[in-house]
């Protein structure tokens, strides 16, 4: 047996000590006093606890420093081509819009102006128009438009019917121009459309493409 004081007790055993004298008290350790110190008595064949491995703190290089500075790098150049990319889209989107706006106005302007040279052509002719007319003349009154002769003129809006009846079509003829009119009336600008009728501005546009 060997006589160990607590602190070499503790270092042989690899625990602080407080957990020899707490073996003590359970009994699993016999201590002896001499001179007024407490000896651990110690089995000679008993093994050696192995002393406790301390964690080692590995402090990070400037090589991990490095890395950490480019990777952040990196991340802020995407950042900056995504909000790159977001402005121009927002960009591009404002200006199509805006295209979108002016072309509305600039179709609804051009239907104005369409709608105003009809109504002034009908409200001049239904002034003229005598009264023993018979109901068709008076009719195509309201189709034609009213000019004298020495005036100049920016507009003459007829109706599709007279026109081509003034053209002298065959019916067969006059029915497909017909039927080319109703497929692209609500597409084209050119053609004016009063309830279920449509009419031509014969001075201010061109119809050859469709009157062939």
């Amino acid at each position: 047996m060997k006589k160990l004081s607590v602190a070499d007790a503790a270092t042989h055993f690899g625990v602080s000590k407080e957990a020899i004298h707490n073996r003590v008290r359970r009994g699993s350790l016999q201590s002896v006093m001499e001179n007024g110190v407490k000896m651990v008595l110690i089995d000679s064949v008993t093994p050696q606890t192995p002393p406790r491995k301390k964690t080692l703190h590995v402090q990070p290089d400037d090589r991990y420093y490095k890395l950490l500075e480019e990777q952040n790098t990196k991340l802020q150049e995407k950042v900056e081509k995504l909000e790159n990319e977001t402005r121009s889209l927002r960009d591009q989107k404002e200006a199509m819009l805006i295209q979108e706006r002016e072309k509305i106005e600039r179709i609804y302007k051009e239907k104005d102006e369409q709608l105003k040279n009809i109504l002034t052509t009908l409200s001049a002719k239904l002034m003229l128009t005598p009264p023993q007319e018979e109901k068709e003349e008076a009719f195509d009154a309201e189709i034609e438009p009213f000019f004298e002769e020495d005036e100049p003129v920016a507009s003459k809006v007829i109706s599709l019917k007279k026109y081509l009846k003034k053209q002298k079509f065959s019916d067969k003829k006059t029915v497909k121009i017909l039927k080319r009119f109703k497929k692209i009336a609500k597409k084209d600008d050119r053609i004016i459309i009063l309830g279920n009728k449509y009419y031509i501005d014969i001075l201010k546009y061109d119809y050859s493409d469709i009157i062939k």
